[in-house]
């Protein structure tokens, strides 16, 4: 699979005896995503509020977002339906202004943004005590919703251990309690926390084999180091980078990195096959999304408007990803 990618890729966006500039790489990742079939309108544009508007305010006119995402081969009409829906599944909320509607995240939304900005921007834990979580699923009858609540988990880190019965050695404990109260399941489920008696390994890669599906999450996170590191390579030859082309690379850095991190579940280093690729993957984005950010922006607060105008500059908290920001001067 990757490598019938990096054969698309190279065709889209170079010719024999050139070497591929930083523009043409991002065409041909815009192209590649255009590609997509069905094309999830929805799914960019999360991924374009939890990095670039919900740090700059959070609200956008939905006709700048319309223009923003057009280059992606989202329609007006496939826009607009999809932040319809996102309205309908609490995500954002709308608040018509004369002819102009304007979108802003939910209180639930942005929970769900705190969530996920977590694990995106922030590096790996190595440190591990040795002590797992183990969370009892509900009865049947129970007035919490079993299906629910083990998807939930699930895109935490939880692996099902047995009928009943998830488990993570290192889990953010603070989400799960959230997720737990956010369900109103607090009083059905049983949250455990153990030390093993043994210390011993082996036992417990074995485990972690039989619980999470690490084979295909490995083999994306190499496609997506094959996807992004010749476009990082490609910055290294410019000193100032086109600001529209920086803004759709690093949309689809974050976009492809968060389908695949929002899947994995971040077990401690010990129990992970050696030259594990996430690592690597995660240098690449942090690399890729320092050299980028600050041309990005720029073309961000050109595109995107707010009620009150142009978007606000970032918030602080912005600068805290991937272990600090360059700041804009």
């Amino acid at each position: 699979m990757k490598q019938k990618f990096l054969r698309n890729a190279e065709k889209c966006i170079t010719m024999p005896g050139m070497t591929a500039s930083f523009e043409q790489r991002v065409a041909g990742l815009v192209d590649e995503f255009r590609r997509q079939r069905p094309l999830r309108a929805g799914s960019l544009i999360i991924t374009v509020y939890g990095d670039a508007i919900a740090p700059r305010g959070g609200t956008v006119w939905l006709g700048s977002l319309i223009r923003l995402l057009e280059p992606f081969g989202l329609s007006e009409r496939l826009t607009r339906t999809a932040a319809y829906r996102l309205v309908q599944d609490d995500w954002l909320k709308t608040q018509p202004i004369g002819r102009r509607s304007y979108y802003s995240l939910t209180d639930n939304g942005r929970r769900r943004f705190e969530n996920a900005t977590r694990r995106i921007y922030s590096r790996p834990s190595n440190t591990w005590d040795h002590r797992w979580c183990f969370v009892m699923l509900p009865p049947v009858h129970s007035g919490t919703d079993r299906d629910v609540l083990r998807k939930e988990l699930g895109w935490q880190g939880f692996g099902l251990l047995r009928p009943g019965v998830m488990a993570h050695p290192s889990p953010d404990t603070d989400v799960l309690s959230n997720t737990l109260d956010e369900l109103d399941a607090s009083n059905d489920v049983i949250v455990m926390q153990a030390e093993g008696f043994s210390r011993a390994l082996a036992p417990m890669q074995r485990l972690v084999e039989e619980c999470w599906r690490l084979d295909e999450l490995e083999s994306r996170y190499e496609e997506f180091v094959a996807r992004f590191e010749p476009v990082l390579a490609a910055t290294s030859k410019r000193r100032n980078l086109d600001t529209a082309a920086s803004l759709r690379a690093r949309m689809l850095l974050i976009h492809e990195y968060r389908k695949i991190l929002l899947r994995d579940p971040r077990l401690p280093r010990d129990l992970l096959p050696q030259r594990w690729p996430g690592e690597a993957a995660y240098d690449l984005c942090r690399r890729l999304y320092r050299r980028l950010h600050a041309s990005a922006d720029g073309y961000l607060g050109e595109m995107l408007e707010t009620i009150d105008g142009s978007l606000p500059e970032p918030a602080e908290y912005f600068f805290q990803r991937f272990g600090g920001l360059p700041v804009k001067t």
